[in-house]
């Protein structure tokens, strides 16, 4: 299964937190990947810097300060199975697709697979994954290409940081 929603479309986080509602428990967890060295790959470590700097109750791993990536995903994550066994996992991450996909989020009921995009062999992350397109895969120069503007990047973390929010609210409540 998977949704797609348009980052600028009107209460886009609000569809998306309603999609994500049944994957957040007590014992999920949020493990953001990427870089802050390359503008296209900067969603993941600033939806987790957002969620951490806003208290989210639920714990997070992957922030600019602190990012997962390529080099260091293998240790990460070991790190992470090893204090949350049991946890459920929602795996955040950048991707590239077709040109007129970009801006968009995608929330799908299986694992990211960080890397893929670019041809790198990197563990799949998650039970579940929310994606933002943020540039064509057809770009040869891939997530260094100097088309992607972080001002897309930093609005469609806003709007991914602001469903997981509102998400946990809601799941809260029942």
């Amino acid at each position: 299964m998977k949704h797609k929603i348009h980052y600028n479309n009107s209460d886009s986080y609000i569809e998306i937190a309603k999609k994500i509602e049944g994957y957040i428990k007590d014992n999920t967890i949020i493990i953001c990947i990427g870089t802050d060295k390359c503008i296209g790959d900067c969603l993941g470590p600033l939806v987790g810097t957002l969620l951490v700097e806003s208290n989210f109750p639920l714990p997070v791993f992957g922030t600019l300060e602190s990012p997962i990536h390529a080099l260091n995903i293998k240790e990460k994550l070991n790190s992470i199975y090893k204090f949350h066994p049991n946890s459920t996992i929602i795996g955040i991450d950048a991707c590239l697709s077709e040109e007129d996909s970009i801006g968009e989020i995608h929330i799908r009921d299986y694992p990211v697979h960080p890397g893929k995009g670019v041809g790198k062999i990197l563990p799949e992350v998650g039970n579940y994954s929310i994606i933002g397109v943020v540039d064509s895969s057809d770009n040869s120069l891939f997530f260094t290409s100097r088309s992607i503007r972080l001002y897309l990047i930093m609005e469609m973390a806003k709007i991914i940081s602001k469903a997981l929010m509102y998400s946990y609210n809601l799941s809260q409540k029942k």
